[in-house]
């Protein structure tokens, strides 16, 4: 058995990786598919093509059965980076994260429609000082499916947050990314074991088309 094999093993071993399930009512969150984040060019970007249509295939099959959207940036308005706090000693990327800009922009592949959420944050987790948890909670939403980059950072981050405000957080496999293959699985292993369902874009398709035929039925 492979070293790889055996920690899955050990870890299943001592109950670690059950399966939380999705809830009744879902919603989408794409986190952080901006411009800074998206174009292979910029400091803090990476190629994320694949999964920005994968996220597009995932967003389609939401709109149909009429699910909340909501799709989050992250920047800054001081311009001495006040609004960063410390983050900006950790990262010199934060530096291109500047409110009006481009930058900041939803990856253009990704067309957000009227009444679909935007969120603007300053930290890893969408919902580290914003109003998330209370938008979901207004909208009745037990489950995010979660989209987005970066695996490692904003999107393990957001995951966590949202097991501990008690939304059933799906980390949709083939709709996140990282500029780190290897942050990038070690993230989707430990998320699996501890904090979320990792989940692939079947799964999730299948589940919007029972969604899809509940509605029917009604």
């Amino acid at each position: 058995m492979s070293g790889a094999n055996q920690e899955q093993a050990f870890f299943e071993e001592r109950g670690f990786g059950l399966r939380i399930g999705f809830g009744r009512s879902p919603a989408v969150l794409v986190v952080d598919m901006i411009v800074a984040f998206t174009d292979p060019k910029q400091m803090l970007g990476s190629e994320l093509s694949p999964q920005i249509e994968a996220t597009r295939r995932m967003i389609e099959g939401a709109r149909r059965v009429s699910l909340p959207i909501i799709y989050s940036t992250v920047s800054y308005d001081d311009a001495g980076l006040a609004d960063a706090g410390i983050w900006s000693l950790k990262q010199k990327g934060v530096t291109t994260l500047r409110a009006g800009t481009p930058a900041v922009e939803l990856d253009p592949r990704l067309q957000r429609l009227p009444g679909e959420g935007w969120l603007t944050k300053k930290y890893a987790s969408c919902f580290f000082g914003t109003d998330l948890a209370s938008r979901l909670v207004s909208a009745g939403v037990d489950t995010l499916l979660l989209a987005g980059c970066t695996t490692s950072g904003c999107v393990r981050a957001t995951a966590v947050d949202a097991l501990q405000f008690g939304f059933r957080p799906m980390v949709v496999r083939e709709c996140v990314g990282d500029r780190s293959q290897v942050a990038h699985d070690q993230s989707l292993f430990d998320l699996q074991a501890k904090y979320a369902d990792v989940v692939s874009l079947d799964e999730v398709t299948h589940h919007l088309e029972t969604i899809a035929r509940g509605a029917l039925r009604q």
